[in-house]
């Protein structure tokens, strides 16, 4: 597909250079190609036409045909506006136009029969159309009318530029009339037949314009086939390759340390945890490096598995480092180590951003001389001065907050590129980890440790502020503490901070000292202050904890049993089910008290049912991208994957990206070249992806 459709788009008929500039900077379109693949984002059925006497104001867009029997212009300067009466026999809508007055005058005849397109709405107790598509009856109606008509994405910039979804119509079917011969089939035949799609010229005729409904579909199915395909295809080809070129250190055994603190645990590993310790030892036993994604929801026990990769490690003469991205989560896996390796040998160490000096030289020297086995730490660990004599297990928990320079950083601290356990709390749905991290390996802990109590999720409206209180009250009377968080933003946001101020106000008025203890924990606080309040309710010294979501990650109080969220419609569904796994951490019965105002949108209403319907955090992940899309890179167009996805959604379209990407599994097993004449095909396309979508963050090793 090189050559005309590597055009710059000012030179499509009607575009121009000022066009092209905004086309470009709103909604990325450069070039031919760019358009070609510039899909409608819905469509709208013109093959029938309403009565006006039938209009109901919640239709979307209706389709009208009759005469204008009058035009007015009514209002002066910035109020004026052009009115035309319509009527189709049943009954009467006005027609309003704010812009181009003069041009829709001219163009409107008292008389003469129309095509009018638009969404009715309610003014003055009569129906109107604002600025609706008009179409003289004798030019044959409007592009698409009596047909399928696509709708595509828009800006106010570019609407103000003339660029209208007709205008959009006419540049695409420009385009198709200019460019479709040179289009070239992308997928070999042998894939076309198995998967019973159209060719691709068909396919991006009928996305732009379809013929029929069922043309529609075999189109839609075809592009987003592919798309997932190719995705998959380089996801799965930069693992092949990794693999090939990375050995990785041999732990050939099991021994006394990791026994130990096997034998010694308080209570037995769940099924999740001694799978994946299995696929663990599978692969550090291989000779090839290992990059594992450790998905697990809260609670399920993702630490103690990795301190028992890390005991392979020391038990076949290695180092292993454990970094995590908050010094409260360094320090908390630290202090939560010495329970499980009591028995043994091993010495470990924490260092961060605030380690004394004297004990920094300390832990330098013993990661030298390999005096220390397991290090603990935050970013501090990727600081040039911190070398290790052995490093072979690098586990790193809640990736996302490092980036790949960090990363390759610690990496290049070992002399053979070490193991790589990637450890989330955050639940990924499997068909977005399997897209996101599609060069890992994916373990799951699906399950809780025994002992482990549901935490009973409840909605309750301000209203019911006074129930609130007393509930809090009597929880603290039993002993137990109570977070109580707000929204955050951005940190540096007034409004968050002053809802989190008159919140902390509120709270010392009806739990007031010196019987309630208040601690305040928030983004503009100084570290110490911070620490020291943290430190308060962990220890049992305050009774409430007022923060925002900074608590999300990183802070493990037993004793707490309640979370309340304020405003908690302005949260999404995996931030609610995090912070919800703040509490439900002991041996007694927790809530979650969901605090929303009394109208919410159908959406928030539909998110905070989800949270008082389950606790299973994949399910609501599952959920959350059905709803919102795979995270917050799903808009008119997703982006930051290996290859931009115009049409398919990893949110929509799980069971299409699944077929893909066993295709694409089987293709590089038995042709992991693509050397076969009917896969040189794909060798190519995938080339030009590539090179025309630069920017990977799929690979995190």
């Amino acid at each position: 597909m090189a050559g005309i459709l590597d055009s710059e788009i000012k030179f499509l008929p009607g575009v121009g250079p000022r066009r092209a500039e905004i086309l470009g900077s709103e909604l990325g379109i450069f070039n031919f190609r760019d358009m070609l693949n510039f899909f409608p984002f819905r469509y709208i059925d013109r093959s029938c036409f309403h009565c006006v006497r039938d209009i109901d104001s919640t239709a979307v867009h209706i389709q009208l045909r009759g005469r204008i029997t009058q035009t007015d212009k009514v209002g002066t300067g910035r109020a004026l506006r052009l009115v035309a009466k319509f009527t189709d026999g049943t009954g009467y809508i006005d027609l309003v136009f704010f812009k181009g007055i003069k041009w829709i005058e001219d163009k409107l005849k008292p008389g003469r029969e129309y095509i009018v397109f638009g969404k009715p709405s309610i003014f003055n107790q009569g129906y109107n159309m604002v600025h609706p598509e008009v179409d003289p009856i004798e030019s044959g109606g409007a592009p698409g009318a009596g047909a399928i008509a696509g709708v595509y994405s828009s800006t106010e910039k570019v609407k103000n530029a003339g660029i209208t979804n007709k205008m959009f119509e006419k540049m695409e079917r420009a385009l198709l009339d200019k460019c479709l011969s040179s289009v070239e089939e992308t997928l070999p035949a042998y894939i076309l037949d198995q998967k019973r799609l159209c060719p691709l010229k068909e396919a991006l005729l009928n996305i732009h314009f379809p013929s029929s409904l069922q043309n529609l579909e075999c189109a839609r199915r075809r592009l987003k086939f592919e798309e997932l395909f190719y995705l998959q295809l380089s996801l799965l080809k930069q693992k092949q390759a990794r693999t090939r070129a990375s050995s990785g250190v041999v732990f050939k055994r099991i021994g006394e340390n990791f026994n130990k603190t096997y034998e010694g645990l308080p209570f037995p590993l769940t099924g999740a945890q001694k799978r994946v310790l299995k696929e663990i030892r599978a692969d550090v036993a291989s000779g090839l490096q290992m990059n594992r994604l450790l998905q697990g929801d809260v609670g399920s026990g993702k630490t103690l598995v990795a301190i028992l990769a890390a005991m392979m490690a020391v038990d076949n003469g290695y180092q292993a480092c454990i970094m995590a991205p908050t010094e409260v989560l360094a320090q908390q896996h630290y202090n939560g180590v010495f329970k499980f390796i009591r028995n043994t040998g091993v010495k470990v160490a924490l260092l961060t951003g605030t380690t004394k000096q004297k004990e920094r030289d300390a832990i330098h020297s013993g990661l030298i001389d390999g005096s220390i086995d397991i290090i603990f730490g935050t970013h501090a660990l990727i600081e040039d001065t911190v070398q290790f004599k052995s490093l072979a297990l690098a586990v790193i928990d809640e990736q996302h907050r490092f980036g790949v320079e960090q990363r390759s950083r610690l990496w290049s601290k070992a002399a053979i590129a070490p193991h790589v356990l990637v450890m989330t709390a955050t639940p990924i749905p499997r068909t977005l980890a399997m897209t996101l991290y599609g060069d890992l390996d994916v373990s799951v802990l699906d399950e809780l440790p025994p002992g482990r109590k549901p935490i009973e999720t409840v909605h309750w409206t301000e209203t019911q502020r006074g129930t609130l209180y007393n509930f809090m009250r009597k929880q603290i009377e039993l002993g137990r503490q109570v977070f109580v968080v707000y929204p955050l933003i951005k940190e540096s946001e007034k409004m968050d901070y002053k809802n989190l101020q008159d919140g902390y106000m509120a709270i010392t008025e009806a739990f007031p000292a010196p019987k309630y203890v208040t601690a305040v924990v928030h983004g503009q606080q100084k570290a110490e202050n911070k620490a020291f309040d943290m430190d308060l309710f962990a220890k049992g010294k305050a009774h409430i904890l007022v923060a925002t979501s900074v608590i999300e990650v990183g802070v493990d109080v037993p004793n707490a049993s309640v979370m309340v969220i304020e405003s908690a419609e302005r949260f999404g569904l995996s931030q609610l089910h995090q912070l919800r796994g703040r509490v439900g951490r002991g041996a007694d019965k927790s809530y979650c008290v969901l605090m929303t105002g009394y109208k919410l949108s159908k959406e928030s209403k539909e998110r905070i049912e989800l949270m008082c319907s389950t606790n299973d955090g994949f399910e609501l992940a599952e959920a959350d991208m059905r709803m919102r899309g795979p995270g917050d890179f799903e808009g008119t167009r997703q982006s930051g994957l290996a290859i931009d996805l115009h049409i398919a959604s990893l949110g929509k379209d799980s069971h299409l990206l699944e077929e893909a990407r066993n295709l694409a599994l089987r293709i590089l097993e038995s042709d992991p070249e693509f050397s076969s004449a009917e896969n040189r095909m794909l060798a190519l396309h995938l080339s030009e992806i590539r090179q025309s979508a630069p920017q990977d963050f799929s690979n995190i090793s």
